[in-house]
């Protein structure tokens, strides 16, 4: 004849201790997850916090353009068409070839010319440069000029005595070479017809008198308390200590540069403009 146990007794002779470990085992199948199921988790991109940093910035072009307006549009143009600042409605930015770099350029800044942007969030930086990629999709301008009869224009307009242009000329002006790439044709034609106002930043012209008498015009190239270097029109790069000089002039807010309006006509002005901002192969 068997002998029966009661349930409490079988399992342990306690009633309340198998109360304890059912409760127990309840909770670890609940709320406890298996090493692969944690795994699983990670990979879903549900792992907390740690993991919601590494989500990228997400990027809105039209919250980037009321930003871009108002830091940005001073120098480069309402529409990045460019203006003291480089053309920025193109495919390819030379300083920002990515995005990352992109972004980088408008935080940091290039110095001297660009002040950084240490004042915008990483949203912000994002959305502005998510806005100058737009650029490069709308509508170009219109140049309604012939490069053939420019380019004309500019050899009899004796332009290579102070600009070098795909390896040919002086360099006693800015290289022309890829000006089209930095600047839009309405900045260059506005920039033929008065040179004097837009004339860059840090651009001085000096007239220097040395102790023998010697009168040495050109560019400042550099300039500090006790000296000053000069490259005149032939490219001549003169070196002074300023209190040996006779006289030392500013004049500030010249340029050597005439008006082309003074002897082009509107459509010459169109034409050259035309040849100025062709595409030239990069060497």
């Amino acid at each position: 004849m068997r002998t029966r146990y009661p349930v409490g007794a079988f399992l342990g002779g306690s009633s309340r201790l198998w109360r304890f470990e059912t409760l127990l085992l309840f909770v670890c199948l609940t709320f406890c997850q298996s090493p692969a199921a944690f795994a699983q988790s990670r990979s879903n991109g549900s792992g907390g916090a740690s993991e919601d940093a590494e989500l990228p910035v997400k990027a809105d072009p039209a919250a980037g353009k009321p930003i871009f307006e108002r830091h940005c549009a001073p120098c480069h143009g309402m529409s990045g068409s460019g203006g003291r600042g480089p053309r920025l409605n193109r495919s390819y930015l030379p300083h920002a070839p990515d995005d990352t770099e992109l972004r980088s350029v408008i935080s940091n800044g290039i110095p001297p010319g660009m002040p950084d942007a240490g004042y915008l969030s990483d949203d912000e930086i994002a959305n502005v440069a998510a806005h100058i990629r737009s650029l490069a999709k709308q509508p170009g301008e219109i140049v309604t000029g012939n490069p053939d009869r420019g380019a004309a224009i500019y050899a009899r307009s004796g332009c290579s005595a102070c600009h070098m242009q795909s390896g040919k000329g002086v360099g006693f002006g800015p290289d022309l070479t890829h000006i089209g790439d930095a600047r839009s044709a309405a900045f260059v034609k506005s920039v033929l017809n008065n040179p004097a106002a837009e004339i860059p930043d840090g651009f001085l012209m000096v007239l220097a008198v040395t102790p023998s008498g010697q009168t040495v015009a050109g560019i400042r190239l550099n300039e500090d308390t006790f000296s000053i270097q000069i490259k005149d029109h032939a490219g001549n790069i003169f070196s002074f200590r300023k209190s040996e000089l006779r006289s030392l002039q500013r004049l500030t807010g010249q340029t050597p540069m005439p008006s082309f309006a003074k002897f082009l006509s509107p459509r010459e002005l169109d034409d050259l403009v035309s040849f100025l901002i062709s595409p030239r192969p990069t060497t």
